[in-house]
């Protein structure tokens, strides 16, 4: 039969069976000539979770880690337990609550390389998003991701699918089906889980002031951390890396002053870098705990004169002075008050200077300010900042990046804050210096490029609260540079307590997604058809070989005697 069967292949290639031969040669054809695939079988890119964290014991963030599921876009209809992707440009919150309320397996959201390129209506827009975010628990895994060209080709794939789906026929909605590439996008970690003995670290430093033991004591304070709807994508430059860099360089001007004895003043100055400042300011709290409550020898015991918290000076041409309660005539911090209007109206007309009162509101979760921590204990206080709100978006970002701090802003609301100061604590205005003195000039002057490098170090890192280990090399550079201007620096820790926490942080912020390329189920179904249709006719034509072999014969002979 073996021979037979021979002499029939033999016999339709002599006589060029056209059909015959085409459906033998023409797939191995299409599949060395045909296009390479858009994206590789297998794509593996770094991604970003959204927050997950407790904070009084109200739970904030996503609860899940996991992904394994199939792609899609929010033009498709069905969303349910599929991996729904968006790119920023494009995104809304009615997209998001969309693939929430279809119980999407997951979002991936995909932003540009570069976030200063980003129009501004698309930068405010998802500023006001994030909090409302934030706001609500949610159980599906939410991711962000950079873009690449592979993995823009794996969302445009995506996309195409997804949009066929709504606007065309059954038939073609199955063909379609069958024929396109799908993407299963599954991630490499673990589930999240909590993070115990946290510590959250800040950094204290001072000056001591000329002369007796009841000096009173200025405090100059700065959150690090920063904050953002992912925390690996949080680099807070304007929030709060423009007041750690203004804390910085007030620490080096009074440390110039402070070393000769003619210019030592009758202040103590302590300079305090706050961690966690982004929840509910724990570092600062447990500060002021350690310093009130349980010991008898502190700085904030004695003679405080008022605490000036430094928050967002990065942009604008305004300064607003945030107060819970406003200074009393004859107190220190209304001659801080007054000195501020001098200098901003004779030196800096350009700028819009207010003084902002907002009592403080216990019942909402997060203080607006830092400065009504210490109001809370009774310690004069205020915050100054270019913003009017709290609430802006800017101080909660991930879109608050370097290029928002614009380097000379920072500089001149630097040197209104230390021309103020230092009129206050060497009391220049009684002694009669003219409002339009420019005490920080040629040697002493704010120096822009040291503002600079600061800010680029600062922001060339995330600096999350649950990011910042306390041995890591961001508070270690930062001790470095507080210990070369001050004295005593020392670190205060801050761990939650394991029966009633105040705050928990979660792992798995940051893992490796894999993107792989698979064809949908009803692609077996019809493989699996066609394999069961082909070998039901070679099952026919072995069970009727002698009647195909007649066939064939005939053809063949007719074939020749043309």
């Amino acid at each position: 039969m073996l021979e037979e069967a021979g002499e029939v292949l033999e016999s339709v290639l002599k006589a060029s069976c056209l059909p015959l031969s085409f459906l033998l040669f023409v797939p191995a054809v299409l599949l060395l000539l045909g296009p390479p695939p858009a994206a590789e079988a297998a794509h593996e890119f770094t991604v970003y979770r959204m927050q997950q964290y407790e904070l009084g014991g109200q739970p904030y963030g996503t609860r899940n880690a996991v992904l394994n599921t199939e792609a899609r876009t929010v033009e498709a209809d069905v969303l349910s337990r599929r991996c729904v992707m968006m790119r920023l440009v494009d995104f809304s919150y009615e997209q998001y609550q969309k693939a929430l309320r279809q119980s999407a397996g997951a979002v991936v959201i995909i932003l540009p390389k570069a976030m200063s390129a980003v129009p501004q209506d698309v930068v405010r827009q998802f500023m006001e998003i994030e909090p409302e975010m934030l706001a609500m628990e949610t159980i599906v895994p939410v991711y962000f991701a950079v873009e690449d060209e592979e993995l823009l080709s794996i969302y445009e794939q995506t996309r195409v699918a997804s949009t066929s789906q709504g606007s065309a026929s059954a038939a073609e909605v199955l063909l379609h089906t069958a024929t396109a590439n799908g993407f299963q996008m599954v991630t490499s970690g673990a589930q999240s889980k909590a993070v115990s003995d946290w510590l959250i670290t800040s950094l204290e430093g001072r000056l001591t002031g000329l002369g007796g033991e009841d000096l009173p004591t200025i405090v100059i304070v700065a959150h690090y951390d920063s904050f953002g709807v992912a925390p690996w994508l949080s680099h807070g430059a304007d929030s709060n890396g423009s007041g750690i860099s203004g804390l910085l360089e007030l620490a080096r001007l009074f440390s110039r002053l402070y070393t000769y004895k003619r210019t030592h003043a009758g202040y103590n100055l302590l300079f305090f870098a706050s961690g966690g400042g982004k929840f509910n300011y724990q570092g600062t709290k447990r500060w002021l705990e350690d310093n009130l409550d349980h010991t008898d020898s502190s700085l904030l015991q004695d003679n405080v004169a008022f605490v000036l918290c430094l928050d967002t000076l990065g942009r604008g041409n305004s300064l607003h002075l945030h107060v819970s309660k406003p200074p009393k005539e004859g107190t220190l911090q209304h001659a801080f008050l007054r000195e501020l209007e001098m200098v901003v109206e004779s030196q800096f007309p350009e700028v819009k200077f207010s003084m902002v009162h907002k009592k403080i509101n216990l019942a909402e979760d997060m203080l607006a300010w830092e400065h009504e921590r210490f109001a809370i204990r009774r310690l004069p206080a205020f915050t100054i900042s270019h913003l009017e709100s709290h609430r802006d978006g800017l101080r909660n970002s991930i879109m608050d990046t370097r290029p928002r701090v614009d380097s000379k802003t920072l500089t001149r609301n630097t040197r209104i804050i230390a021309e103020a100061l230092t009129r206050v604590i060497y009391n220049l205005t009684e002694k009669g210096a003219p409002a339009d003195l420019h005490i920080f000039t040629e040697q002493m002057q704010i120096q822009q490029e040291q503002l600079e490098s600061v800010m680029d170090w600062l922001t060339s890192q995330p600096r999350a609260a649950q990011l910042v280990d306390k041995d890591s090399t961001f508070l270690n550079t930062l001790e470095y540079y507080m210990s070369r201007y001050l004295k005593d620096v020392k670190q205060h820790y801050v761990k939650a307590d394991k029966r009633d926490p105040e705050f928990v942080f979660y792992d798995q912020l940051k893992q490796v997604m894999n993107a792989y390329r698979v064809k949908p189920a009803i692609f077996d179904l019809l493989l699996a058809l066609c394999i069961a249709v082909y070998l039901g006719v070679a099952y026919v034509a072995v069970q009727h070989f002698g009647l195909l072999y007649k066939t064939v014969q005939r053809l063949s002979l007719k074939s020749k005697q043309q």
